[in-house]
């Protein structure tokens, strides 16, 4: 597939080593480069996403912070203070996980092998804050043009079942939406799975804590496709940001033989990766009007060498 951007096709990239035929993007803008694929949104497409506003209905798509409860990965629940005084009060929270709820992955998340994390940076590159932190993204901001990818609307897909969905697929999907996928593009895949979770019962979600294996007996869900194909695919369309309603974003289980896109997406290709996204409103809503490209604003706290953090987003239509 040729690329829609100016930058080279995944074909055309470098590989690792002899130790790896994985490709990556580490020269495209830089080694020094910190903030990966959202290069590919310049001032203009910023200026285009606006104009998208048209009715001005602002949308949230996070959850609150003490969802999912108990979060999945074995992190301590979210408990949340407050101090009340004579005239004034004030609050705090215990155990909140920056990655335990509706979540942006930094890339200093993954790191693939001993190659390292995007660029080629090692732990003491990324460690203390010192480079590729959500910091890197909070100044920027996360603004431009945001497409929903309504994989459950379309394929009725179920959300304890693996659903591996690709390129040709999100295609698929897009035309039959009637929308374009651009260079730049947020692309939010609604899969159905975070509303089915926070519909189950505290027992069954308990039960369900720790699941996330790479075997056939973890934790079975939708999402993104795991193979390099799909890698290439985001790659050659320009796409800058893949968020999902889903625990991983791609499909459960990782297949080992396939791949992991975490490993592919962050470290290799620099494009941001988002987790537990509250898409359900905003399906419903494009469903409705038949609109589904939007504004997209996302403001990661600006926590030094954070490594995820809170989205803060809202498609604005």
């Amino acid at each position: 597939m040729p690329p829609t951007t100016g930058t080279p096709a995944f074909e055309d990239l470098p590989t690792m080593d002899e130790g790896s035929d994985e490709r990556h993007a580490w020269d495209v803008w830089g080694r020094d480069d910190q903030v990966g694929s959202f290069n590919r949104v310049t001032p203009e497409h910023v200026v285009a996403a606006a104009r998208l506003v048209r009715t001005g209905k602002v949308i949230n798509l996070d959850l609150p912070l003490n969802e999912p409860d108990p979060p999945l990965s074995h992190r301590t629940r979210f408990v949340h203070h407050v101090e009340t005084g004579r005239q004034t009060r004030d609050d705090w929270v215990d155990g909140f996980f920056l990655q335990g709820s509706s979540q942006w992955d930094a890339l200093s998340h993954v790191r693939y092998r001993q190659y390292g994390y995007w660029g080629g940076r090692q732990d003491e590159d990324v460690n203390e804050g010192r480079e590729c932190g959500i910091d890197q993204w909070a100044e920027r901001g996360i603004v431009g043009r945001g497409v929903l990818i309504d994989a459950k609307r379309h394929y009725d897909c179920a959300p304890d079942e693996r659903f591996a969905i690709t390129g040709p697929m999100i295609e698929e999907i897009a035309e039959a939406q009637g929308v374009a996928i651009e260079p730049g593009d947020t692309l939010l895949l609604n899969t159905g799975w975070l509303d089915w979770l926070l519909s189950l019962d505290l027992d069954t979600r308990l039960a369900m804590q720790g699941s996330v294996a790479p075997t056939p007996e973890g934790m079975q869900a939708p999402g993104l496709d795991g193979q390099r194909e799909t890698a290439a695919w985001l790659w050659n369309r320009g796409i800058s940001a893949v968020a999902a309603d889903t625990h991983a974003m791609e499909a459960l289980h990782v297949k080992p033989e396939e791949g992991f896109q975490h490993r592919r997406l962050l470290p290799m290709l620099g494009i941001a990766i988002g987790e537990y996204f509250n898409l359900a409103p905003l399906a419903a809503d494009c469903a409705g009007d038949g609109v589904y490209e939007f504004m997209l604003v996302s403001s990661p706290l600006n926590i030094l060498g954070g490594v995820g953090s809170p989205p803060n987003a809202y498609a604005i239509k």
